[in-house]
C-alpha cells in the first residue's frame, strides 16, 4: 500500500520537477525547506524522493528495533548490554546505526551457532547422503537427484 501510494504521488510530479525557488534543482537549500513540507502533509512528504527516503528509514530502524533489540522484543537477540541501543537513536536513523550489533550478532553465530551447526543431525544427514551419492554410479545418482527434485 505504501509503495502504490508512493508511485501514484511521484507520477504527479516526478522528482526532475522538485526545484529550489531560484529554479535550480534541489540542493542543501532544499532540505531546510523540505522538513516543512514533510510536516505540512504526508502527501509533501512523499511527493520528495529524499522524504520518502528518510520516512521508510525511520519506519524500518523502528521495525528492527522494535523486532529484535527492545527490552520487550518479540523475537530478542541475545547481545551484550553496553551494545544496546536506546529507544532516542531512532530519532536520527542513519545506515549505520545497526553496524555494531550486526558484527557482534555475526561473531556469535560464527563461532557458537555455526560450530553447533556442523554438529547437528539435519547437516549430519545431508552430508552423510552426499557422500552416498558420490560413491553410486552416475546413472543412479542421477535419477536419485531427479526423483529428490520432482518428489517421486
Amino acid at each position: 500500500m505504501f509503495n502504490r501510494a508512493v508511485s501514484r504521488l511521484s507520477r504527479k510530479r516526478p522528482p526532475s520537477d522538485i526545484h529550489d525557488s531560484d529554479g535550480s534543482s534541489s540542493s542543501s537549500h532544499q532540505s531546510l525547506k523540505s522538513t516543512a513540507k514533510w510536516a505540512a502533509s504526508l502527501e509533501n512528504l512523499l511527493e520528495d524522493p529524499e522524504g520518502v527516503k528518510r520516512f521508510r528509514m525511520q519506519e524500518k530502524a523502528k521495525e528492527i528495533y522494535m523486532t529484535f533489540l527492545s527490552s520487550k522484543a518479540s523475537s530478542q537477540v541475545n547481545v551484550e548490554g553496553q551494545s544496546r541501543l536506546n529507544e532516542k537513536i531512532l530519532e536520527e536513523p542513519h545506515p549505520l546505526m545497526f553496524q555494531k550489533l550486526q558484527d557482534q550478532i555475526f561473531n556469535l553465530m560464527k563461532y557458537d551457532s555455526y560450530s553447533r551447526f556442523l554438529k547437528s543431525d539435519l547437516f549430519l544427514k545431508h552430508k552423510r547422503t552426499e557422500e552416498e551419492e558420490e560413491d553410486l554410479p552416475d546413472a543412479q545418482t542421477a535419477a536419485k537427484r531427479a526423483s529428490r527434485i520432482y518428489n517421486t
